[in-house]
């Protein structure tokens, strides 16, 4: 499953291409997806110009300059990509490189502009779904009602975290996995934040806070690890594990760049330790972490 930062990835290649641009037509090749389309989709969409595209947790937002918002999201195999309506079928240009089949192109915006442009949603698993919204009414939309701040968000910080662990017996890494308390955050992201600020992934998230509900030294160093990790990957195009790939066909690399994630049995990287990363499960998905100096 996608996570925050390959669907950021995925809007940064994408607002270039679409902001500013009016919506000449939107095809459905299909019914469906995960869910329904909503049966005002097309005529929403038809002729309204895109003025920002955003994204909140691992949604993506496209706002329209009448106040409707399309939320949509990759769900496990979804992907985005750019192509310019002269050369859209050329064979091979853009289908073979992707490794990517049209029969799974089930949304296609075409916009206005010079050069005008398609923008094609492939979904072979069809888990991904978009939906319609009003901007105003967005934060009371059943999908983003009860998140957490954006992990790379200024009201995320210590103090915030003390606050959402106090008490808690959970799993620190399960509380982080819950996006009541952060927004976006999913499985690869935490076991790696969690070897950085050097946490036992099975510690309670109320042991990192005092009896007078402060952060704890190792609560203070997991919200700077959070930012870090996210934002190395966002820069790195995000992880390439299956699906994931860019807007212009590239994979991400972040992958590459993992420490404790999927290396079971590596040396921990951290200079000073000497362990070696171990697997474990918890509830249900893959821990990866170092017995030797994740004990905090």
């Amino acid at each position: 499953m996608p996570e925050l930062p390959e669907v950021e990835t995925v809007r940064r290649g994408l607002a270039p291409a679409m902001e500013g641009r009016r919506i000449e037509k939107l095809v459905l090749n299909r019914a469906d997806l995960r869910f329904p389309f909503p049966e005002n989709l097309v005529d929403t969409a038809a002729n309204r110009t895109i003025v920002a595209l955003g994204r909140r947790a691992k949604y993506l937002l496209i706002d329209l300059d009448d106040g409707t918002t399309i939320i949509a999201h990759l769900g496990m195999s979804g992907s985005w990509r750019v192509e310019e309506e002269d050369d859209a079928h050329l064979p091979g240009r853009f289908h073979a490189p992707r490794n990517v089949k049209a029969l799974h192109d089930h949304v296609i915006f075409h916009l206005s502009g010079a050069p005008a442009r398609r923008i094609v949603y492939n979904d072979p698993r069809r888990f991904g779904f978009i939906k319609l919204a009003r901007k105003a009414m967005l934060e009371a939309d059943p999908a983003f009602a009860d998140l957490g701040p954006e992990p790379t968000g200024n009201s995320l910080d210590a103090d915030f975290l003390a606050t959402r662990f106090a008490g808690k017996t959970q799993a620190v890494k399960s509380a982080l996995l819950d996006q009541r308390n952060i927004a976006g955050l999913g499985n690869i992201y935490v076991c790696e934040a969690l070897w950085r600020a050097r946490l036992s992934p099975f510690r309670a998230a109320g042991r990192l806070v005092t009896p007078r509900g402060r952060p704890k030294e190792g609560l203070k160093r997991l919200v700077p690890a959070i930012r870090a990790v996210i934002a190395e990957a966002i820069e790195a195009g995000g992880s390439t594990l299956r699906d994931h790939r860019r807007t212009d066909g590239t994979l991400g690399y972040f992958q590459h760049s993992f420490s404790v994630y999927d290396r079971t049995g590596a040396p921990c990287p951290h200079e000073d330790c000497g362990g070696t990363v171990a697997r474990a499960v918890q509830a249900g998905r893959s821990t990866f972490y170092c017995p030797a100096c994740q004990k905090g």
